[in-house]
């Protein structure tokens, strides 16, 4: 009988992947604070690990938390101080402006993420865009095959399950390469597990990925509300 105790999820060093596809944009990272002029944008599409990647580096170097529609009046006292800002390309204008200015500063440091590179970001201040122009990007790539066994036995981890190996390789080859789709996938076999009275196993994946006529639909459905989700906690 499994019982139905989750775990926290994880945001730690080590429950981060890296391979081919993003150990470029670690590296990057790591390098603070040997950063130009003290910023750089962290840019990968949904799900690539940004946010992650983002809190690691905000946890080892002791960094502020600033979110995109905060005003210019909520960077007192943050000074010569690295700060983070996440979902970056919905930002308020000025406060970029300023936070950018602030990075080259003693002690400073500016991590910015976004889906989409700095040049395609609202500017409407002139000096903003040269700025933005100029940032510095460390690119995350879409999970290969490494990323999406790790992120799965996170996953799996975080609910306490712990299916067979073989699992594993089934759905990496199958399932669509994304991260919010592993989440929704583990879900989904939790759900199925629970009430059907089964182990997670093979047998199962096939059932979920292969049998049921409903999966895109509830896919579909999984990955909008993660997306409301990402969007009310920004």
């Amino acid at each position: 009988m499994r019982l139905q105790l989750a775990r926290a999820p994880g945001h730690g060093r080590d429950e981060f992947v890296v391979s081919s596809s993003n150990a470029e944009a670690v590296r990057r990272v790591e390098a603070w604070p040997a950063w130009h002029a003290g910023a750089l944008a962290l840019v990968g599409p949904a799900g690539s690990g940004k946010t992650h990647l983002g809190q690691i580096w905000r946890k080892a170097v002791d960094a502020a938390e600033v979110a995109p529609d905060a005003s210019i009046e909520a960077l007192d006292g943050l000074h010569g101080r690295p700060i983070l800002m996440e979902g970056a390309d919905g930002g308020d204008p000025e406060t970029l402006f300023h936070l950018i200015n602030m990075a080259g500063q003693p002690g400073g440091g500016l991590l910015l993420t976004s889906r989409e590179p700095p040049g395609a970001w609202p500017a409407p201040i002139a000096d903003l865009r040269s700025r933005l122009n100029a940032l510095p990007i460390a690119e995350l790539g879409a999970p290969d095959d490494a990323i999406l066994e790790g992120v799965l036995r996170k996953f799996f981890r975080e609910r306490n399950i712990r299916p067979l190996n073989d699992v594993f390789p089934y759905l990496v080859r199958r399932m669509e390469r994304s991260v919010p789709v592993a989440l929704a996938l583990v879900e989904m076999l939790d759900e199925a597990a629970d009430a059907e009275h089964r182990p997670v196993s093979r047998a199962l994946a096939r059932e979920i990925l292969e049998e049921g006529g409903e999966t895109g639909d509830l896919f579909a459905s999984r990955l909008a509300e993660d997306d409301t989700s990402r969007e009310n906690d920004s």
